[in-house]
């Protein structure tokens, strides 16, 4: 942990994509907040994820009028993991807290969240207490996905914790070390270890705006999730194949022996049909499972940047008494990992 004094920074990480109507609700609710915090300094690094509305126009506003605000607009949508890295690795704080624009995690918490990090922990998790505002749907697939996942995966993902945590510095550069492309963040951050407490809350609904992950986006990163750490449905079709194989070698040694005492009588073509199916399909699962691992390993392979930084706005202050206005710092950005 930091030592505890006055150079202390606090970096929150806000990653952006069509959140142009939550912004005045937000800076209006978390810059007090962390004004409040005694003996610390902070900074609010915001993501524009390639957003088609005016969330960027606004963060830039936000930006010429309070130099605690720092822009990162990225080149197109990467999507929240990426944009979540972008900020991250941008971040300057000795701790950093994600959090989302839409107010859905209570930024009242993060007073909570830097005591626990003075008192010595290098995460401090912010855990649901419950899912009550989400939909009965939602709900029953979140907690089977986080059953699924700890069952398949000897990494242990807390249940109900997303990516509002703080990380001190010392986790922050143990996860800007990790290479992969395929970013499934709450598995990275899990991975990475270190001393953990947890602090309940109760999630609240979005202050405006309307989610942007969909049912498909939601099955895309739990399949991430899973595939990302975790080869035991790779390891299953070869215990599900020795399996059909040996039914089939039974099976095979009934028609001798019937054939030897019955004779030879006249097949129909449904059994053998069904069978031809069945078993076609499950080898289309199983090159299906296989596809997925392989898709991941050439996306991999290739070394592509997992972003790209087309400007970085800052108010620049300049210091000392014959220092005029300050002014917004436009810096294009080549590729970074």
């Amino acid at each position: 942990m930091a030592d505890y004094d006055e150079t202390q920074l606090l970096s929150l990480v806000v990653p952006l994509y069509n959140e142009g109507d939550a912004l005045h609700a937000f800076f209006a609710r978390v810059v007090p907040i962390l004004e409040s915090i005694p003996a610390t300094r902070f900074e609010i690094v915001c993501v524009n994820d390639g957003s088609a509305d005016d969330t960027l126009a606004k963060l830039v506003g936000v930006a010429r009028s309070d130099g605690r605000v720092r822009v990162i607009d990225l080149t197109r949508n990467f999507g929240k993991e990426a944009a979540l890295t972008a900020g991250i690795d941008e971040a300057f704080g000795d701790a950093v807290i994600p959090i989302d624009a839409d107010l859905q995690d209570p930024p009242e918490l993060i007073p909570t969240l830097v005591e626990k990090w003075r008192e010595g922990a290098e995460v401090v998790l912010a855990q649901r207490a419950s899912r009550a505002s989400d939909s009965l749907l939602k709900r029953v697939t979140a907690a089977a996905y986080y059953r699924v996942h700890n069952c398949l995966s000897d990494l242990k993902i807390p249940e109900n914790v997303g990516d509002f945590r703080l990380m001190d510095r010392i986790v922050v550069n143990a996860l800007k070390q990790l290479p992969e492309r395929h970013r499934f963040m709450k598995g990275l951050f899990a991975w990475v270890g270190f001393s953990t407490v947890i602090v309940p809350y109760e999630r609240e609904s979005r202050c405006a705006g309307e989610s942007k992950f969909s049912g498909w986006r939601l099955w895309n990163l739990a399949l991430e999730g899973i595939t990302s750490f975790s080869t035991l449905p790779l390891r299953s079709w070869t215990y599900l194949g020795s399996f059909i194989a040996m039914l089939a070698f039974c099976y095979g040694m009934y028609i001798v022996v019937r054939t030897m005492i019955l004779g030879v009588d006249v097949p129909g073509y449904a059994s053998v049909l069904s069978l031809l199916l069945f078993f076609g399909g499950v080898q289309l699962i199983g090159l299906g499972v296989v596809g997925e691992y392989i898709g991941r390993i050439y996306d991999e392979s290739k070394g592509r940047p997992i972003y790209l930084v087309k400007r970085r706005y800052q108010e620049r202050r300049p210091q000392g008494r014959a220092a005029g206005n300050g002014r917004i710092i436009s810096l294009v950005a080549g590729k970074r990992n």
